[in-house]
């Protein structure tokens, strides 16, 4: 029963741990992280829940005591849906049983943490937009503020920059110019890797307007992998620029964006700066492309006044205007089917009708929970000591957040597991049989989701501006009318309870827990080799992989755990005859895949995080074909990564390297240095300065580095890329460092005292550094021993970023990504990108973007 799952003692870790490794049949990845992530520990870290029973008994007491709060003003049945007329009161236990084993409902991420846990002072959004950033220093200053009060709250966060004016405007203060919005990111995105969040970093997410004068800026920052790490970036792509990029025409560029007299304009060739576009998403998978018309007409919320989006979360599924949040719910769609991976299979879509409209119920209880959060989190900043002038952006950003939460009740109903839920039915997930599946599986909840906040707009009041002439603006509503004509007219007579309901979050963290396949995605792979970490003393052990710190790993095989269920139910375990053969995510039709995410966003009111993954090989042209089709099939965005794409910096390549048994240290003979090497001149500028460096070659590989600012150099020729680097010795048998290189007439120019030419500082460095590249270092573990460098002064970071960069070009072409190694538990080949979001397969660790 409910009554006995209480919190009675302090748990040690290992006694978690084996309740937990129980409590999910041995699976170590779901059992850590839950533990990791969710359950409840007090301020010493000691842990307060064993097993994800008492963390949903926690939730299921909060959502109860809200049920309980409307039980009385309930009793009205005029007007109500057949089933709301018929229904149970959803008591306590009810919920339990909802949430129980993660089958049917499941809160995402900051509910699980934080409902019920009075250990911590955190807000239960997921997903908060703060107003687009206010065109001055103040402003900025201002918007930075917010991130930092919002983040220490565990909340993901999108601001708009549109509203910033273009590089190079009149500004009225002593600079006499702005450097252009552009300038700005790396601030927002460094509030956002210093704030800690319960072990995580915040989330952010950076959008612009297509038609700001600084997009070209924006759109390929961040393809240099250094710049902007805290903050995804996106476009806004309007439908005019999208027609203009169709029809190869020009598109004029603007400030103030929706300025009928733009104090600024420029006009360009669409198909230019698309090109710019999809090369840097190509290459990095960045920035996203939100198409912003559809985010906005395909909206019961955006149409009305007060509400209209600027800007959305870290992982784009929710647009809102800047000052509301949103909380989240998944449904986990792989319980709905009966018998599964036999003939016999079918989806239970009675059950499935009233678990969605339960759960509507509980987001809009979920709400109620919110606005208490956010009353403790006003309670604990009133107590703090700081003075009212000080804390006032803290009180007013989250008396914004109240006021617009209360007003419009925006909830954030999603699914998982729709891979698996089509794999237990027989049908491959990209074929127009499951397509067909999924439009009533989508037709359901939508019934379901809006009879609930329909009967609830009755029984417990409509969201506070809901109105007809404003709601059949919308072409969401409009599609209802068509398709959906009783929820439509009871709607229009009585209004909603929620402004806006549904939505397909990331679900990575919850899969893990579910057991099943993430979100929209088709599944990521059917196995994998997991490593884990061997104990010392372990004799059982056998170690496959040693890592560069002399950690030992075992290796094993882990299967997708309901393609282990389609084994056990067939007895078959030739995966080629699983219901996934072909139909993982590097696998299946793109075409299809947008198909089906098309055909779910119609019946969706905000947006969809979901990823269309490539092979390493593929076109540019094919990203933008991709693009092109999801804005013509009506999606509101989607992410295309192409494998590799993030590399930035590529460890060693698989066909050349060798196994080595790495359990002792070895000295390294590095090769003695001729007289005269080859040497490779780099040019580079960080923000206002040039620079340039000298990389002296041995086999092709860096042996020595010598770098500075350009005007402290001597004055090399513009085209000159190569040359020669002399070490000789001066009359007093000191060495020396000599530049020689070739002019156009064939002619040898040297030019003595290379080593004199630079700061003395950025030459101990970079002595430093040469030493580790003669030493054998590999050039990626160098690059990545220079980036984090902590250097305090801004010059020295400038050249570290200089260096980094120069020896990148040095890395062999064809090599896989470093950004498969998870920065949690180090597995160099953990992390795949879905959903919008990097995931680790190995330890759970999760990141957007």
């Amino acid at each position: 029963m409910i009554e006995e799952l209480i919190f009675p003692k302090i748990y040690e870790y290992n006694e978690v741990l084996e309740s937990c490794l129980a409590y999910f049949n041995g699976d170590e990845l779901a059992a850590t992280t839950w533990m990791n992530k969710y359950a409840v520990k007090n301020k010493k870290g000691e842990y307060l829940e064993s097993t994800p029973d008492q963390m949903h008994k926690r939730m299921a007491v909060e959502f109860g005591r809200i049920e309980k709060k409307y039980l009385d003003s309930e009793k009205e049945i005029e007007g109500l849906s057949e089933y709301g007329k018929s229904r149970k009161f959803l008591s306590e236990n009810d919920i339990f049983d909802l949430f129980k084993d993660f089958k049917y409902i499941i809160p995402q991420g900051s509910v699980m943490s934080s409902l019920g846990n009075e250990n911590v002072i955190a807000s239960l959004s997921n997903c908060v937009v703060v107003p687009p950033v206010f065109d001055s220093y103040g402003g900025i200053f201002h918007t930075d503020q917010q991130l930092a009060q919002l983040f220490k709250r565990r909340c993901g966060v999108g601001v708009d920059l549109s509203n910033l004016r273009p590089r190079g405007a009149q500004v009225s203060n002593s600079a006499g110019t702005t450097t252009g919005a552009v300038s700005f990111m790396d601030r927002f995105s460094n509030t956002t890797r210093e704030v800690a969040q319960n072990g995580r970093r915040g989330a952010l997410m950076l959008t612009m307007d297509i038609a700001h004068p600084d997009i070209e800026e924006f759109v390929t920052i961040k393809q240099d992998l250094t710049k902007i790490t805290g903050a995804n970036i996106s476009l806004r792509l309007s439908d005019e620029f999208m027609q203009a990029v169709i029809e190869d025409g020009d598109f004029t560029l603007r400030w103030p964006i929706e300025s009928d007299k733009p104090t600024y304009t420029k006009t360009i060739r669409a198909q230019e700066l698309w090109n710019t576009i999809i090369t840097c998403a190509h290459n990095t998978a960045e920035p996203g492309l939100i198409f912003w018309d559809r985010q906005h007409y395909y909206s019961t919320s955006s149409i009305y006044p007060g509400f209209k989006n600027s800007s959305t979360n870290p992982c784009s599924e929710i647009a809102m205007q800047g000052g509301d949040s949103c909380r989240l719910i998944a449904i986990n769609l792989y319980s709905f089917v009966e018998n599964p991976f036999t003939e016999k299979a079918t989806f239970d879509y009675k059950k499935f009708y009233k678990v969605v409209y339960e759960s509507q119920r509980l987001m809009d209880d979920l709400v109620d929970l919110e606005l208490e959060a956010v009353d403790k989190i006003f309670n604990k900043i009133m107590h703090d000591k700081e003075p009212n002038n000080i804390k006032q952006v803290e009180i007013d950003t989250w008396k914004l957040l109240y006021k617009t939460g209360k007003k419009g009740r925006r909830t954030g109903l999603g699914f998982t597991a729709l891979a698996d839920c089509m794999a237990a039915l027989g049908k491959k997930f990209d074929t127009d049989e499951a397509i067909a599946v999924v439009d009533e599986i989508m037709k359901t909840k939508l019934k379901g989701e809006f009879d609930s906040s329909i009967d609830m707009a009755i029984t417990r009041g409509k969201f506070e501006v809901f109105n007809p002439d404003i709601e059949n603006l919308s072409e969401f509503v409009q599609m209802m009318e068509k398709e959906f004509p009783e929820v439509y007219k009871r709607m229009m007579k009585y209004g909603r309870r929620n402004i806006s309901i549904s939505t397909v979050a990331p679900t990575g963290s919850l899969s893990m827990l579910a057991q099943t396949s993430s979100g929209v995605e088709p599944v990521f792979l059917l196995s994998y080799k997991r490593r884990r970490k061997v104990n010392e003393g372990d004799v059982n052990a056998k170690v496959a992989y040693v890592d560069d710190m002399g950690d030992a790993f075992e290796e094993f095989e882990v299967y997708h755990p309901k393609l282990k269920q389609w084994m056990e139910v067939t007895g078959k375990t030739d995966i080629s005859e699983s219901p996934y053969n072909g139909a993982t995510a590097p696998e299946i039709d793109w075409v299809k895949r947008v198909e089906m995410q098309a055909l779910v966003q119609k019946y969706t009111t905000h947006s969809i995080s979901s990823t269309i993954n490539l092979a390493k090989d593929v076109p540019v042209d094919l990203v933008g074909n991709i693009y092109i089709e999801s804005w013509k099939k009506g999606l509101k965005g989607i992410t295309v990564y192409r494998d590799g794409s993030r590399s930035g910096i590529l460890v060693a390549n698989e066909d050349n390297k060798e196994k080595k048994n790495s359990e002792c240290y070895a000295e390294t003979i590095f090769p003695k240095r001729p007289k005269r090497i080859i040497a490779k001149v780099v040019r580079f500028q960080n923000d206002y300065d040039k620079w340039v460096a000298v990389v002296g070659l041995i086999n092709n590989r860096p042996y020595e580095v010598f770098t500075g600012k350009l005007e402290d150099a001597f004055l090399l020729p513009t085209w000159l890329e190569e040359g020669w680097v002399i070490k000789n010795k001066d009359e007093n048998g000191v060495s020396r460092y000599d530049f020689q290189f070739e002019d156009k007439q064939g002619y040898k120019v040297t030019m003595e005292g290379l080593s004199r030419t630079f700061d003395k500082e950025y030459w101990n460095y970079a002595k430093l550094i040469s030493g580790v590249l003669r030493h054998g270092m590999p050039i990626p573990y160098v690059v990545d021993l220079i980036n984090n460098l902590n250097m305090y002064d801004e010059n020295i970071n400038t050249w570290k970023n200089g260096i980094a960069r120069t020896l990148k070009q040095f890395v062999e072409d064809g090599t896989q990504a470093v950004d498969k190694k998870c920065p949690e538990c180090g597995d160099p080949d953990g992390l795949i990108y879905e959903e919008g979001c990097l995931k680790c397969k190995n330890c759970g660790h999760t990141k957007c973007g």
